[in-house]
């Protein structure tokens, strides 16, 4: 019996190759889409569970809440020292905990500097807490030393070659810092699924290392570095989350000013995310490495599983649609004796054979674009068939389901014949019943997933090309940032690195500050007018720069002046090291400042204009030194710059000059190409700084960076919607001849009576296009409210206008009437003759 079932199945499929092709090859297109979406989804979700101990390993996280007084929230990765350091006196639930901090870092080895790009420093034993597999050396006292240095195999290779690193000397230099490494163990490269990025892990004194900023010890308001901490077995993290109010109170003190009281729990709280989770997680400021969204990837799931069942869909449509063929066929299987039970066995089977070879085309599908996913998205995923996490087991499932999926409305609708209405003397085999309603229905709801996807492909390329050519408040071409400028070395050649740089061929301005484009510097400080109490103190960023760093930047001057080397009081530069009796009288004479647009806004003036001249009280604190309430004069007012991503709100800012102590050095160039001014900038700085390696990027590629993780999304919506079209595109097609083939003799008829070719045509076409039209109406709210959502995170974001709407609805429309067009017409064509001649 089931041998017979197996030849019917096969010789129904070779007797229908169309049918037997759309089906198939659709189905294997939705089966290779979701296993690879559905391989994407685990392995974001599978993120640093390869640690061992990932259970109780946790990573403190702070989380800064939006204030009245204009305090931005931020959700961190990065905490304060003081707050590791509590938390490991107590809470006696923490086995062991570290602090990690990653400032730029210098490695000389045999006289030759070059920089690390991930460069870490720990107070303690890091692979004790974050336990990776070592190489070379011992992990459980790898960083027990002070002058111990870890290597990833990548680096220890990079700098030793193949011979054995252990006991190798290498010297690290940061800021004022430098000692000398003895290399202790190496550790293998990261795998691709984590957040951590670290290629040397060198032990320090964190007090050492914040030798010249002391509040980076004490502040509990300077996020420096990151706390992980491992539990002891069996412990419950939960205890320590119910016990962090009682522990906030018992160590965090009142920050007072301007004879206010504040504390910084009172915008500010704590968080213990176990290392699994941080990838995904909700704080994602400030990571070593790019993150993602749980919502987003779920979305992805939620696709892949659309996509899916819209391969189903066009099973059971044309499956239905096939009906009127089989209708004899199953009347004559009746008359013969076959039971409803056998009929329905029968046509599940035949959807599970061609559930069977659809899984195996995409297999091989899945096995031919995994690695170029892989390249495209710069991960490592892979598939095994075996093992714990093998596919072998969700495939067989996967076919089960979708066979069954696919094949179990069509086996129970076409079992339901009754002979004697399908066999009865000129009863046509197209009459068999069935009113076309629920494939109507399915074909309504394939083309609505297709036009969402379309319309939310559009908005993030659209959003993603917004953000990239917004007006940030400064020009993006011809703009080199070049870093590392606070190291010892290159502060005690700064003017000359300015002049140098000035001399080049095709520079028009060189500018320094102490924040740049996407640096990630973020210091923030409370002002008020004078005259007004503390109460009405507002937060503003507090940055310094000289006077070539407006020109440098393309920024405009809306009124009052620019900072000036020829005004005594612009310049709030205090000596190194600096003295109490010189921050005394710095204060006692003020300083002068530049404030942006949006500051002006913040403080409540008219405008810039009316701004000039009046006096502010600013929380100002130079380096280490906190002068308090430090009277400053506004003698300009600048337009606004977006140093960061379009998603993070405009930081209104208030500038000071001094001349020295910048991070960040900005050059503008005309008339000459980026590489060459790339390559005389590097000579100039190797010149004057050869002790530190050079590091400069175009701003323009700095903001491309900061977007591209938009446009990948965008790019995989797109392919998604291109695939979804495809498979709906399918099923019309396949509709369209089937229905067109059941129609032959109504259309025979109506060419008789005198009916045009183009009049067929364009039934048709309209009888196919109606769901579509329909499927608009259904996708436009559904993607209107799911784009408005994700728009939302944008503080500069696009209008959600009728554009992409409208153009994803005539798109899905001239691919449907494409699809049945030429079909529709051949059928149109066709003459009378051969449809009636039986008649």
């Amino acid at each position: 019996m089931w041998r017979n079932y197996l030849t019917v199945g096969i010789r129904a499929l070779a007797k229908n190759r169309t049918y037997a092709f759309i089906n198939i090859f659709g189905l294997a297109l939705g089966i290779a889409a979701c296993l690879l979406i559905l391989t994407f989804v685990r392995y974001e979700f599978s993120y640093d569970s390869w640690l061992e101990d990932a259970d109780r390993t946790f990573q403190v996280q702070s989380f800064y809440e939006a204030t009245p007084q204009g305090g931005e929230a931020f959700e961190l990765q990065i905490t304060s020292y003081p707050a590791g350091q509590a938390l490991k006196k107590d809470f006696p639930q923490i086995e062991t905990l570290v602090y990690l901090t990653s400032p730029p870092m210098t490695v000389v080895q045999d006289g030759k500097p070059s920089k690390v790009s991930n460069g870490i420093y720990a107070d303690g034993n890091l692979f004790d807490v974050i336990r990776v597999p070592f190489v070379r050396g011992d992990r459980a006292t790898a960083l027990d030393r002070q002058d111990a240095v870890a290597l990833s195999e990548a680096e220890a290779i990079r700098r030793f070659g193949t011979a054995d690193p252990i006991g190798k000397t290498l010297t690290i230099t940061t800021g004022k810092l430098t000692q000398d490494y003895r290399v202790t163990g190496v550790f293998r490269d990261l795998p691709k699924n984590t957040h951590m990025a670290m290629e040397l892990v060198a032990r320090v004194d964190i007090p050492t290392l914040f030798g010249d900023r002391h509040f980076m010890l004490t502040s509990w308001n300077s996020q420096g570095g990151q706390v992980y901490f491992r539990l002891k077995p069996g412990a419950d993290i939960g205890a320590i989350t119910r016990g962090l109010p009682a522990w906030e109170k018992r160590n965090i003190p009142d920050d007072v000013s301007d004879s206010s009281r504040s504390n910084p729990a009172d915008y500010q709280h704590w968080e213990m995310t176990n290392v699994r989770d941080i990838h995904l997680g909700r704080a994602q400021d400030a990571a070593e490495k790019p993150g993602s969204d749980k919502r987003t990837v779920l979305t992805f799931a939620i696709i892949a599983m659309l996509i899916l069942g819209m391969a189903c869909v066009n099973f059971t449509n044309l499956a239905t649609a096939r009906a009127s063929q089989r209708a004899r066929e199953v009347a004559l299987r009746k008359v013969l004796g076959a039971t409803r039970a056998q009929l329905i066995t029968q046509f599940i089977g035949e959807s599970m054979i061609v559930a069977i070879i659809a899984m195996l085309i995409g297999l091989a599908l899945v096995e031919i674009t995994l690695p170029g996913l892989n390249a495209f998205l710069d991960a490592d995923m892979t598939i095994s068939y075996l093992g714990l996490h093998g596919l072998l087991l969700p495939v067989i499932g996967l076919t089960i389901l979708v066979g069954l999926a696919g094949g179990l409305y069509p086996a129970f609708y076409l079992s339901r014949f009754q002979p004697a209405q399908v066999l009865k003397a000129n009863k046509s085999a197209a009459d068999a019943q069935g009113s076309g309603r629920l494939r109507n229905l399915l074909v309504v709801a394939q083309f609505a997933i297709s036009i969402a996807l379309i319309i939310c492909t559009a908005v993030v390329y659209g959003q993603t090309i917004y953000a990239r050519t917004v007006d940030a408040g400064y020009k993006r071409d011809g703009l080199l940032q070049i870093a590392a400028l606070s190291t010892p070395q290159a502060q005690a050649v700064g003017e000359a690195l300015v002049q140098e740089m000035r001399n080049i061929e095709g520079v028009s301005a060189v500018g320094r500050g102490t924040i740049a484009l996407n640096s990630g510097n973020n210091n923030i400080t409370s002002v008020r007018r004078a005259g007004t109490s503390g109460e009405q103190r507002v937060a503003l960023g507090i940055y310094a720069m000289d006077a070539g760093f407006i020109p440098s930047l393309g920024g405009r001057l809306i009124a009052g002046r620019n900072f000036s080397a020829s005004q005594p009081m612009d310049d709030a530069t205090l000596p190194t090291p600096s003295t109490p009796e010189a921050e005394r009288a710095l204060m006692q004479r003020g300083i002068n400042a530049v404030i942006s647009e949006a500051a002006v806004t913040r403080l409540g003036y008219d405008s810039p204009q009316a701004a000039i001249g009046k006096q502010l009280l600013v929380a100002f604190s130079p380096g280490d030194t906190d002068l308090g309430n430090t009277p400053a004069t506004i003698v300009g007012v600048v337009g606004d710059v977006r140093y960061r991503s379009v998603r993070d709100p405009l930081q209104p800012i208030i500038y000071y000059h001094r001349t020295s102590g910048y991070s960040d050095m900005l050059v503008r160039f005309s008339g000459i190409s980026p590489a060459t001014m790339n390559a005389r900038a590097e000579a100039v700085w190797q010149r004057l700084v050869p002790e530190i390696p050079y590091s400069a990027r175009l701003v323009d590629d700095i903001v491309n960076d900061m977007y591209v993780a938009d446009e990948k999304r965008a790019q995989l919506f797109g392919m998604f919607a291109i695939l979804a079209v495809v498979i709906g595109c399918l099923g019309l097609f396949g509709l369209a001849a089937f229905t067109a083939e059941r129609r032959t003799k109504e259309i025979g008829i109506r060419k008789v009576l005198g009916a045009k070719t183009i009049d067929i045509v364009r039934l048709l076409v309209w009888q196919f296009t109606r769901p579509v039209l329909i499927a608009n109406l259904i996708a436009w709210p559904i993607a209107w409210w799911v784009m408005r959502d994700w728009l939302n995170g944008f503080d500069m974001r696009i209008g959600l206008g009728p554009a992409p709407f409208l153009t994803a609805g005539l798109l899905a429309l001239v691919i449907a009437v494409l699809t049945i067009s030429a079909h529709a017409w051949r059928v149109a064509r066709t003459n009378p003759v051969h449809a009636l001649r039986y008649e």
